[in-house]
């Protein structure tokens, strides 16, 4: 099956709007604190993994193109970078801690 060059290119752009989505802008003062602005980012996170699989099923079956599916594996996969990034700097920031003299 031959690639459309458009839709392969727009699937790319649909990739980058992950940043965009709710639960990942910082708190505006309202209340709101570190916790559920976790929970917000990782319940972005798992939707963002779901319409990947869901989308995967549907190419399985016929019922989705190419650009879509694309689209929501890159999602999934930038959102998990993500997550694995925001862990990997929450780790090292604790071994720093670990490590200062009291």
């Amino acid at each position: 099956m031959p690639v459309n060059f458009a839709d392969a290119i727009n699937a790319y752009a649909n990739a980058g709007k992950i940043a965009g989505q709710p639960g990942l802008d910082a708190p505006t003062g309202d209340g709101k604190s570190f916790g559920d602005l976790l929970t917000r980012a990782t319940n972005s996170v798992v939707d963002s993994v779901a319409q990947g699989e869901k989308a995967t099923m549907q190419a399985v079956t016929g019922k989705a193109d190419l650009a879509q599916v694309t689209a929501a594996i890159s999602n999934a996969e930038v959102a998990v970078q993500t997550v694995v990034a925001i862990r990997d700097r929450v780790v090292q920031a604790y071994q720093d801690i670990m490590r200062m003299p009291i």
